[in-house]
């Protein structure tokens, strides 16, 4: 039987992919519709699911959180968006989550107010990139659990990206040389023009468009998290 997994903030399921190829049952949670979920979807709010439902969350092994990154992203600062206020959910979000007494995992942008490495209170913390599994993608998240999970060593950026307009090198999938199927190295976030055309390759996404896509977790990482939740899951039962 797989385990059940329960995907708060899901957006368009970027991270539900990862855990679902991880051997997960996911179904996923937000507060505005998601017809592009590639999963069972519930809408509700997802901090009303934690604190009311425990009848509801109770039914499942793990929960999985993406709080509202737009208070904490670097990109707030632009001027047309300096002046904007955004809910900052990751303090409620972590309390509601520790109070479930279940396995958890959070995630948010890299200037996210959230550890590292491992906490007093038991906490830790994890990043990871793109580049961590081999995609041409320069894109850090920040994750904390209530577990501990592997750091994969992070290969250097050694290619600049030069806005979304001017992608002056290319990455080659297998790591060789002289390979007809290369892809430039990208970034994805906020109105990457230049190089939508990558991104869902890069991100190994194929399902979503580009709004959603630019908010999305590369199923990737995801995986890579599941599949070290799954035997935590297995040594506890």
């Amino acid at each position: 039987m797989r385990p059940r997994l329960l995907d708060l903030f899901c957006g368009a399921g970027g991270a539900a992919m990862g855990y679902h190829r991880a051997g997960f049952d996911v179904v996923g949670v937000d507060i505005n519709p998601q017809p592009n979920y590639p999963f069972e979807f519930v809408q509700a709010d997802a901090l009303e699911i934690l604190t009311w439902s425990c009848h509801y969350w109770s039914r499942f092994d793990a929960i999985h959180a993406s709080p509202p990154c737009q208070a904490y992203s670097r990109m707030r600062h632009l001027p047309w968006l300096k002046d904007k206020e955004y809910p900052r959910l990751i303090e409620p979000t972590r309390k509601l989550l520790e109070a479930t007494g279940l396995p958890w995992v959070m995630e948010n942008v890299e200037d996210a107010p959230m550890p590292r490495a491992p906490t007093l209170d038991g906490n830790h913390g994890f990043w990871l990139c793109g580049l961590m599994f081999g995609l041409p993608l320069y894109r850090h998240r920040l994750f904390e659990s209530n577990l501990i999970f592997e750091q994969p060593s992070h290969p250097k950026h050694r290619q600049v990206i030069l806005g979304g307009r001017h992608l002056n090198k290319r990455y080659s999938q297998n790591g060789g040389g002289g390979v007809a199927d290369v892809l430039p190295i990208v970034t994805v976030a906020g109105h990457t023009s230049g190089m939508m055309q990558y991104a869902p390759a890069a991100m190994g996404i194929d399902w979503m468009p580009r709004d959603d896509l630019t908010q999305a977790i590369p199923p990737a990482y995801t995986e890579f998290i599941g599949q070290q939740l799954a035997q935590h899951l297995a040594v506890a039962a």
